[in-house]
C-alpha cells in the first residue's frame, strides 16, 4: 500500500485530487495539508511514502517544505505539482529534492504514473517541463555565479516570506524560537544582500522567486 500526502493550499484542488488518489487500488491518501508547515508536520507524524507537493503555499513554500520533509523523514518521495513551468521552480524544487515535477494541467493518469515511478525510486518529469531540464543540464556543464536568492541562508528565506507576508517580527521570533533581536538581525542582513530596503521592495521580490504565494 502506498501512502500519500497531499499539501495544495487551494481547497478544491485539494479535494479533487484526494477524491481521484482514492479510486487507486493499492494507494492510500493518510493526510492532507493546506499549507507548506502543516505539511510537514503531518509528513513527520505520518511518515507517507509519496508527498505531492504544490510550490506557492503560505507559511511554508514548497521549496522549504520539500527541504525540510527530505531531511526528517528519510525515504520519502515527493512531488511537485505546479502551475509554473519556469525555470527557476522546476530546477528549485530539483535542489530541493523532489523525485517528481508536473504542471497542474496535467491528465490524473499522468499523476497516478508519476506515484508509481517515484515509489520504485525513479524520477517522473512532465513532458512540458523536460525541455527545460534538458537545457539546463546543457548550461550547467559551464559554472554559473548564484542568484541573489541562493545567497540567502534558509533561516533568511524562512524570515523573508513570513516578512513578505506581512508576519510581525515578534510573531516571527515565537515561530522559528529565536529572540527578536535575532530577527531584526536576519531581517539586516536579508536586506544588505538583496540590496533592497522597504518592505514593499522584499514582498514583490519574494513572490518574484517563488518564495511566498503570489496574490490570490
Amino acid at each position: 500500500m502506498i501512502k500519500v500526502l497531499v499539501a495544495d493550499d487551494h481547497a478544491i484542488i485539494l479535494d479533487g485530487i484526494c477524491s481521484l488518489l482514492g479510486t487507486i487500488s493499492g494507494l492510500k491518501v493518510v493526510g492532507r495539508a493546506e499549507n507548506g508547515r502543516k505539511a510537514l508536520e503531518l509528513a513527520i507524524k505520518l511518515r507517507p511514502d509519496v508527498v505531492i507537493m504544490d510550490i506557492s503555499m503560505p507559511e511554508l513554500n514548497g521549496f522549504e517544505a520539500a527541504r525540510q520533509i527530505g531531511a526528517e523523514v528519510p525515504g520519502v518521495r515527493i512531488i511537485a505539482l505546479s502551475m509554473y513551468a519556469e525555470k527557476r521552480y522546476v530546477l528549485g524544487m530539483l535542489k530541493a529534492g523532489v523525485s517528481g515535477y508536473l504542471i497542474k494541467d496535467c491528465a490524473f493518469q499522468e499523476l497516478a504514473e508519476a506515484i508509481s515511478v517515484v515509489h520504485r525510486g525513479g524520477t517522473y518529469l512532465s513532458p512540458k517541463i523536460a525541455d527545460t531540464v534538458r537545457k539546463a543540464l546543457l548550461d550547467s556543464i559551464e559554472e554559473t555565479p548564484m542568484t541573489v536568492s541562493e545567497e540567502l541562508t534558509e533561516r533568511e528565506r524562512q524570515v523573508l516570506q513570513r516578512m513578505a507576508e506581512g508576519v510581525k517580527t515578534r510573531d516571527i521570533a515565537e515561530e522559528l524560537h529565536v529572540s527578536v533581536k535575532t530577527v531584526e538581525t536576519y531581517r539586516a542582513s536579508i536586506m544588505q544582500k538583496l540590496n533592497l530596503y522597504s518592505v514593499a521592495e522584499l514582498t514583490k521580490f519574494a513572490v518574484r522567486e517563488g518564495l511566498t504565494p503570489l496574490e490570490k
